[in-house]
């Protein structure tokens, strides 16, 4: 089973930006469609943006025009640039597929958004 591992995350104020990856213990198949989730503190885990094997992407609203998913498959990544992050964006972060596979869930990263 391909196992996925969450980096970047920290402690950063409103307006900043962090940059999360996510590595594939091995390839990436080129036909996955893949997306980062989060769980904020007390809620269920929600899929916040996605990106297909061609390179289309998608947006919870809540993110949209702010976080943007890419993939390079080549190195077995998928990364999540997040720019003027807020309060709300505070959780951990996963990456997996879409669906999710069940044993594929990683330690996943968290974000902090304080000041």
């Amino acid at each position: 089973q391909v196992q996925l591992v969450e980096s970047g995350g920290g402690l950063v104020q409103p307006g900043g930006s962090l940059r999360l990856s996510c590595t594939a213990s091995r390839r990436i198949a080129t036909i996955a469609t893949m997306a980062w989730y989060r769980q904020a503190p007390g809620k269920r885990r929600e899929r916040v943006a996605t990106v297909t094997n061609g390179g289309s992407t998608s947006y919870a609203d809540s993110v949209k025009g702010r976080f943007t998913i890419s993939r390079d498959n080549a190195k077995n990544t998928v990364y999540l640039q997040m720019n003027t992050l807020k309060a709300d964006d505070t959780g951990v972060y996963y990456c997996n597929y879409v669906p999710p596979i069940e044993a594929s869930w990683g330690q996943g990263t968290q974000v902090t958004v304080s000041s």
